[in-house]
C-alpha cells in the first residue's frame, strides 16, 4: 500500500511540473512574438501624412492628370491669398501642357512628381516604380528646369515596399491629412466644410482641379487666412528633423 501511494504522488508531481513548463513555454513564446512584432513595426516604411514645422502652416497639394482648364483660375485665387501650393503632376500631363506647367512654376509654386502615368503603383514591380517616377522627373525637368524630390501616388496607394523603393531614389512619399474628396465633384460648400472641420497645424490638404474646387477656393482660402494659417509648399512644410529621413 505504501509503494502504491508513493507512485501516485510522483505522477501528480510530474503532471504539475509538465503544466508549469507548458505555461512558462507559452509565456516565453508570447514574449518572443511580441518582441518580433515590435521589431517589424519599427522597420515598416511609412509615407508622410503631415508636416513638422510645429506652426500654423498648411501645405495645399493639387494632384494633376486632368482638369487643366481650371488651373488658370486656381492660380489667380492662390495669388490673391498669397498661397504657395504644390502641384503633383504626371509626366504625360506635363508633356501635353508645357506652357501651363511653366506658368505654375513661375508663379512660385512647387512642381512635384505624380508618376509619368496615372497608374496603380501598388501593381508595379520596384523597377517599374522607379522607371515611372524617373520618367516623370525627366519630363518636368525638361520643361521647368527643376528637379522633383517628392512623390504623391495616384489613387493614394502605398505599402511598405512602395515607400522603401521611393525612398531608395531619394524621394519623399507624400500622402495627406485632410482630404477634400473633390474628385467626386461635391457641392463647393462641402469642400470648404471638409477643410474647415479637419484642418490643423502642419496639415497636408489634398485637392484636384475640378469645377467645384475652383468655386470653393475663395471661401476655403479666406477661412485659412482668418485662422492665421500660412499656406506653404510641401518642400517647406516637411523640411524639419522629423521628416529628414523620409
Amino acid at each position: 500500500m505504501i509503494k502504491v501511494k508513493i507512485y501516485f504522488v510522483s505522477r501528480r508531481r510530474l503532471l504539475m511540473i509538465g503544466v508549469f513548463l507548458l505555461l512558462v513555454g507559452g509565456f516565453m513564446g508570447v514574449l518572443c512574438f511580441s518582441q518580433q512584432s515590435s521589431m517589424v513595426t519599427v522597420n515598416v516604411e511609412k509615407p508622410i501624412f503631415q508636416g513638422d514645422t510645429g506652426t500654423k502652416a498648411v501645405a495645399i497639394t493639387v494632384n494633376v492628370d486632368w482638369g487643366e482648364e481650371f488651373i488658370p483660375t486656381m492660380l489667380e485665387e492662390f495669388k490673391k491669398a498669397n498661397a504657395q501650393v504644390t502641384f503633383f503632376v504626371t509626366g504625360k500631363w506635363a508633356e501635353k501642357n508645357p506652357e501651363l506647367l511653366k506658368q505654375m512654376a513661375s508663379a512660385g509654386h512647387s512642381i512635384q512628381n505624380h508618376g509619368y502615368k496615372h497608374c496603380h503603383f501598388n501593381q508595379l514591380s520596384a523597377d517599374e516604380v522607379v522607371r515611372e517616377i524617373k520618367k516623370g522627373e525627366e519630363v518636368i525637368a525638361q520643361i521647368t528646369g527643376q528637379t522633383t524630390a517628392f512623390f504623391a501616388p495616384p489613387y493614394g496607394e502605398y505599402n511598405s515596399q512602395l515607400v522603401k523603393t521611393v525612398k531608395g531614389i531619394n524621394y519623399k512619399y507624400i500622402m495627406w491629412s485632410v482630404d477634400t474628396i473633390d474628385w467626386q465633384r461635391p457641392n463647393p460648400a462641402t469642400i470648404v466644410k471638409r477643410v474647415s472641420n479637419k484642418v490643423h497645424n502642419d496639415a497636408i490638404i489634398l485637392m484636384h482641379p475640378t469645377e467645384p474646387t475652383v468655386t470653393a477656393l475663395p471661401d476655403m482660402l479666406k477661412y485659412l487666412q482668418q485662422q492665421s494659417y500660412k499656406m506653404i509648399t510641401i518642400n517647406a512644410i516637411t523640411a524639419g528633423p522629423n521628416n529628414a529621413g523620409n
